[in-house]
């Protein structure tokens, strides 16, 4: 097993390395399209490979036409199955997160939680993948609050670290009636506002962690991204009235998430390449968002 990881991961790793040739490529191909679908000459540069573009042009299709990246490459079998998750949490947990954990794991479904105890995160990601999980998640807290989730996608990434703040638990909620119980079904995801190149790559991290709900799931949970904080909601609905009338009930937990950093390597790897992190300056950049509009 430790072997075929690393075969593996050096495959992938070749496959993101070919990217730039295939990308410069595939801009000289699009310049020769540009040119002959306008009726204008092929530009000098290209002139001595035009025989060889041509030729390629010929030979592709739709799913070749455009080159693949390692991002495809990372959720290529997403589709195929459900996905498995893991979350654990820092050493030595609160009561607080370690009842927030447990409230996750029934937020989505197919996960397990495990005590962290004294196992370091390199054991944690190669049983992880030994058992074919899918995502590890880790939270994180602060003095009893929990204040960070980290969620690391396998085999080969991305990692995705979120800061979490106003986190409020179903067994923080005393009046237990204005609660519904907690489904267990498959729910529909509801995606608001990550319209940005980043936006969409955060939205893919947080939406392969959910499998594919039935149509008649009455199950609800929403990511609302407002100024670069996704909000998160958990609600189920009913219709006591016909379908004409739908009556929303939230089920908790609810907080707010906010995104720092991506990473292109799982949690384990210090060396991994960073993605996208966020610096001090973009904290006065109050009129750009990174996300969505």
């Amino acid at each position: 097993m430790f072997r075929r990881n690393i075969r593996l991961r050096r495959e992938y790793l070749y496959r993101k390395s070919l990217e730039g040739k295939e990308r410069f490529l595939y801009e000289k191909k699009r310049k020769i399209k540009e040119a002959l679908q306008e009726g204008k000459p092929i530009p000098t540069e290209l002139r001595n490979e035009e025989a060889e573009l041509r030729h390629q042009i010929d030979l592709e299709d739709e799913s070749t036409v455009a080159p693949r990246t390692h991002i495809d490459d990372e959720y290529a079998n997403a589709a195929e199955r459900d996905p498995k998750i893991l979350i654990t949490t820092s050493r030595n947990p609160s009561a607080p997160l370690t009842q927030f954990v447990k409230e996750l794991k029934f937020v989505f479904p197919n996960a397990q939680r495990m005590n962290r105890g004294g196992q370091v995160i390199k054991e944690i990601i190669e049983t992880c993948r030994a058992h074919d999980f899918t995502d590890v998640i880790l939270v994180h807290e602060h003095r009893g609050v929990p204040d960070g989730m980290t969620i690391s996608h396998l085999p080969f990434g991305p990692t995705a670290y979120f800061g979490l703040l106003n986190v409020v638990t179903r067994h923080d909620i005393k009046d237990k009636k204005t609660i519904g119980t907690m489904s267990e079904a498959y729910p529909h995801l509801i995606l608001d506002k990550f319209s940005t190149k980043l936006g969409e790559r955060t939205a893919n991290i947080l939406k392969y962690l959910f499998p594919l709900p039935k149509p008649d799931t009455k199950r609800i949970i929403t990511f609302a991204n407002v100024s670069d904080y996704i909000s998160f909601r958990h609600h189920i609905y009913e219709k006591p009235g016909g379908p004409k009338s739908i009556e929303l009930k939230e089920i908790g937990p609810r907080f707010e998430m906010r995104l720092y950093q991506i990473k292109l390597g799982t949690v384990d790897q210090d060396e991994a390449q960073t993605e996208w992190v966020i610096r001090p300056y973009m904290n006065t950049t109050k009129k750009r968002k990174f996300l969505g509009d």
